[in-house]
């Protein structure tokens, strides 16, 4: 955890609450800035606590000191998320969204089975997921309100050659998201399943195709926009909605002669 500390909630001044898992950078560290700019007060999590402590000393010398306050995670260790859990919420005073953002992509040549490459990232994309946002579910359940948010991908629509528990793990993620609203929006609960294509992080390095690329900023705000409308499902950016509609029907004769 970082040095700094959040600001008291008063009668007065009073802040909506989030915790964002997976903050370091990307789309993380543009949602911190965000929803900070928004009036949250955020706890960002990452393995990386210096570039953590970095976004946090930007968001407090721009909003004011203790808006924003930092956790080292490795969303790998999952015992230690209940305590964790406990613990933020508590140092936040409650808590009104949590957004799981941690994900991983790790390059698998079309000739590859890494079974060590699969499970971490089915580990970091899905049941890292599990950890946080079930707590969360249960939480906000009880409250009858509040607001999870899961940041897919479009890569979850289809099972393609080029990264197949990639694309399985988030699958199973954007399944569960559903699960989850249809549970919780009884009692008061938003879900919202984001999809994006590709955004200019890290993550896409690799990849040999790239369209409509956009930057963590615009995708940020397309996410912020989605949670503010209560959407169930957005695309990042909505054109992404019109292809995968195009490639989900493309019949699997077709599909599996793909490349990519």
């Amino acid at each position: 955890m970082s040095n700094s500390r959040l600001t008291s909630q008063t009668p007065l001044k009073s802040y909506r609450r989030a915790l964002l898992v997976g903050a370091s950078s990307g789309i993380g560290a543009a949602l911190a800035h965000q929803l900070a700019e928004k009036g949250y007060q955020v706890a960002l999590l990452g393995r990386r606590l210096e570039m953590l402590e970095a976004i946090c000393a930007e968001i407090n010398q721009k909003h004011g000191q203790g808006q924003a306050i930092a956790f080292a995670h490795d969303v790998e260790d999952t015992e230690q998320v209940p305590a964790l859990f406990g613990q933020i919420v508590k140092q936040l005073g409650g808590l009104d969204t949590i957004i799981y953002n941690a994900g991983i992509l790790l390059p698998v040549t079309v000739t590859e089975f890494d079974t060590e490459k699969d499970l971490q990232m089915t580990q970091i994309n899905y049941l890292g997921a599990l950890a946080w946002l079930n707590p969360a579910a249960a939480y906000f359940q009880t409250l009858k309100t509040g607001q999870i948010v899961g940041i897919g991908s479009v890569a979850g629509d289809r099972g393609r050659v080029g990264a197949p528990a990639y694309n399985a793990s988030k699958a199973a993620l954007h399944t569960y998201l559903e699960a989850l609203r249809n549970r919780l929006t009884r009692r008061g609960v938003h879900v919202l399943t984001v999809k994006p294509g590709f955004v200019a992080t890290a993550m896409i390095k690799d990849s040999p195709r790239t369209l409509m690329v956009i930057s963590p900023e615009a995708a940020a705000a397309g996410i912020y926009r989605a949670m503010q409308s209560h959407q169930q499902t957005v695309y990042v950016p909505f054109q992404w909605a019109l292809l995968m509609q195009v490639i989900r029907h493309i019949p699997s004769f077709i599909f599996r002669r793909l490349s990519f």
